[in-house]
């Protein structure tokens, strides 16, 4: 029943649109942390914070975010756990658009999602 749940959460925190044409890629870890760092990442039911020594926490749908990220040839690289699910590791491209990150799974060819940054 927990994985239904995440997986719909999941569905919610993944538009199917793809991103803007204007959106500015972002492939320097130092760029990256200069957007993320003291910041929380927001969405619907999801707020998360991403730390420069490579942490990854938070919460989403009420349950526990914790993880490790890397960056990799100009991808955010990532492990998570959520709410006791290995949602595994991923690449992700980075895109900035009109002050909204946003996250692309498999090196940019997966699942977007859109996060405000506050």
């Amino acid at each position: 029943m927990k994985r239904i749940i995440a997986a719909a959460a999941i569905a919610c925190i993944a538009p199917a649109a793809g991103i803007a044409s204007e959106a500015k890629q972002i492939t320097d870890k130092s760029e990256f942390l200069s957007l993320v760092s003291g910041k929380t990442i927001l969405r619907p039911l999801v707020k998360i914070s991403v730390t420069s020594d490579g942490r990854i926490s938070g919460k989403g749908a009420s349950w526990p975010v914790t993880g490790s990220w890397s960056w990799e040839n100009g991808y955010f690289c990532r492990s998570l756990d959520w709410g006791g699910s290995d949602l595994g590791y991923n690449c992700q491209m980075v895109t900035l658009d009109d002050g909204s990150i946003s996250f692309t799974s498999d090196r940019g060819k997966g699942q977007s999602a859109a996060f405000s940054l506050r």
